[in-house]
């Protein structure tokens, strides 16, 4: 289960659509950043117009991490270069110096929603040739010619209740399976994460079972929410929360919550795994 954010050192970017036999590189999470802003925007546009936009270059590729939006599918890297689907990103392209200083600057920033945890899911397009609901890139360089500054800018398009994360901690890349499968008896807040998942995805699928009490224990209870998680998708009952399971359920809850989404409903504190820092000290 997720974590609270932090950003990766490093990024795997497959390049080509999803299933396609492209390969996969890996590069630093700035580097991944500079490139796709190099790619996707001008340098010579108003700095203000390329801050926002960065910024929401920065939060889409964090979303798509810290959600494993394609590690949870069974894939073995963390975004795509599709454009329409991901984002723009051409290995080994030049990249702009003014770009490349921004980036460094505000890498470990990024956009959240209200008082949600998770990098909200900043859809953009060009706003010429694709129009969309989110940020629409062209139309940053009016705004940013007309004094608004990035937050301000990005607030037109995402609303005001919209923050920035500043200096986020930099980390490896957390896996959200640790190789710990989970069943009766089992205890922890690994557990109580599980609890609070099934709860609201039952919110959706009313076949699976309340949990009660949420308490890190793994009982009868849960055992019976996670047997009719795995009847309602197709998984071997066996209640336990193996691999396959464990990622069924991170889908099914960013899924329920939208957190792909612009309507996302948001994670708030609680409903986050601590560190193993902050969890055994």
């Amino acid at each position: 289960m997720p974590v609270l954010p932090v950003i990766p050192r490093y990024v795997t970017v497959h390049l080509g659509p999803p299933d396609s036999d492209a390969p996969n590189v890996t590069v630093p999470f700035a580097d991944y950043i500079k490139n796709v802003a190099s790619s996707e925007i001008f340098p010579t546009w108003p700095e203000n117009a390329i801050r926002a936009n960065i910024y929401a270059q920065i939060s889409f590729a964090l979303n798509r991490i810290f959600t494993a939006y394609y590690r949870s599918r069974g894939y073995n890297f963390d975004i795509t270069n599709s454009i329409g689907i991901d984002q723009s990103f051409f290995n080994g392209r030049e990249i702009f110096e003014n770009i490349s200083n921004i980036v460094d600057e505000i890498f470990n920033d990024y956009i959240v929603m209200g008082d949600s945890v998770e990098p909200y899911f900043t859809a953009y397009c060009d706003g010429r040739e694709i129009t969309c609901n989110g940020l629409q890139q062209w139309d940053t360089v009016a705004l940013a010619e007309q004094g608004l500054t990035p937050y301000e800018i990005l607030q037109r398009f995402y609303g005001d209740n919209i923050n920035i994360v500043t200096n986020a901690p930099i980390g490896d890349r957390i896996s959200t399976w640790d190789g710990i499968t989970l069943g009766y008896g089992s205890i922890g807040n690994a557990v109580q994460q599980i609890q609070i998942r099934l709860n609201r995805i039952s919110k959706n699928f009313s076949a699976i079972p309340k949990i009660n009490p949420v308490n890190g224990i793994f009982d009868t209870d849960t055992e019976n929410a996670v047997r009719a998680f795995q009847n309602a998708f197709d998984l071997e009952e066996d209640g336990l929360v193996g691999k396959e399971t464990w990622y069924a359920i991170q889908r099914t809850y960013s899924a329920v919550k939208r957190l792909n989404d612009l309507a996302s409903e948001g994670l708030s504190r609680e409903e986050v795994k601590r560190s193993r820092k902050e969890e055994y000290g």
